[in-house]
């Protein structure tokens, strides 16, 4: 085999947590490795080691954009690809790969796609094997990615994933940051408070903005808030509510940042505090010290896989995990997660990145 072609996961944080599996397949067929992914998501490769090239996918499986489809299928077909490693479990993934000529398309046997598949891999069964599988058991995300790759022949390695931050990209954040007002000798405790999955994901900005106070008051800590342009409305709810006192330290980078050098700001933080998302699981790879609310969403599927320590947070109620995008009562989940809770979880970090260092 020479060219090993894999469809990334749409979704960064899945994109982050498939990293073990792209390496396990990588040792195993010694290729040379092409990810293909959506716009969002392919910049992470950049970061990754043993990733040789990356494409960048536009169609979204609609049917009403056949132009986006065919531009996708000319793209994959010109990378003459020996294999398609589909991680996705989509049926337009596997008809990307089919349509494109690949050889060989390996995937899990869903969304009707078997028949496009040379060789097609039942979701796992048995607990401990991998995200959910037909007998409903909840599984890491990770591991059911490592699960496919395993019954494809490979060996599964450490399931942390890893990025590597270039020292130019650190030093374009630190750059960056300095106009936001931080000086190198301040602690710098990075906040993202956005979540894709709805606002049920989010802690309260109420509580990030009295953290963040805590933070720039008892420790002299700098906070910046991260995400997407789409976290904006978050980021601003919470520094809209940060006390006067404590405002000058806090900055907001929402939409300002690239994915690279998100990772880089990161890579500087000497701790990470964020909801159940994307930058969540970019931190934990990038080995920042990170405290992770949980809110609605199953754990034990999607917590932050890591190298660098790592404290959960969660508030036990009857009605959790919901997996709700929005809650329909009081978020009885997020409400009450208090924010001396996580403040005691950040000195943690901070302390731990001191002894470290």
């Amino acid at each position: 085999m020479r060219q090993l072609i894999v469809l990334a996961p749409n979704w960064l944080g899945d994109a982050v947590m498939a990293l073990p599996a792209i390496d396990d397949v990588r040792r195993l067929t010694g290729a040379r490795v092409i990810v293909a992914a959506r716009r969002s998501v392919a910049p992470l490769f950049t970061l990754v080691p043993g990733v040789d090239d990356i494409v960048e996918l536009q169609w979204r499986g609609r049917a009403g954009d056949p132009r986006g489809m065919v531009g996708d299928i000319r793209r994959l077909r010109s990378l003459r690809g020996d294999v398609a490693l589909l991680l996705p479990n989509s049926f337009a993934s596997a008809w990307l790969a089919f349509a494109a000529g690949t050889p060989q398309r390996w995937g899990y046997a869903t969304d009707g796609r078997t028949l496009l598949l040379t060789r097609a891999v039942e979701k796992p069964r048995h607990a401990g094997e991998a995200a959910t599988g037909d007998d409903g058991i909840s599984r890491h995300q990770g591991t059911y990615y490592q699960h496919l790759v395993r019954e494809l022949g490979a060996s599964n390695g450490p399931l942390e994933p890893r990025v590597v931050v270039p020292e130019r990209a650190r030093a374009e954040a630190r750059a960056l940051l300095a106009t936001c007002g931080w000086q190198t000798a301040q602690p710098l405790v990075v906040f993202a408070p956005g979540a894709a999955y709805g606002t049920a994901k989010r802690w309260w900005p109420t509580h990030f903005a009295q953290l963040a106070a805590d933070l720039v008051q008892q420790h002299g800590a700098h906070v910046t808030l991260v995400g997407s342009a789409a976290d904006a409305e978050a980021t601003r709810a919470v520094s809209a509510a940060v006390p006067d006192r404590a405002r000058a330290s806090v900055s907001d980078l929402a939409g300002r940042t690239s994915l690279e050098r998100l990772a880089a700001v990161l890579s500087l933080a000497r701790a990470c505090v964020s909801n159940d998302s994307g930058a969540m699981h970019l931190a934990a790879a990038v080995g920042v010290p990170l405290t992770a609310v949980f809110g609605p969403t199953n754990e034990h599927e999607t917590s932050p896989l890591a190298h660098a320590p790592v404290d959960l947070l969660i508030h036990q109620v009857p009605c959790r995990p919901c997996m709700l995008r929005e809650c329909p009562i009081d978020h009885p989940c997020m409400r009450d997660l208090a924010p001396a809770v996580v403040l005691s979880s950040v000195k943690r970090m901070l302390e731990i990145h001191e002894v470290v260092r």
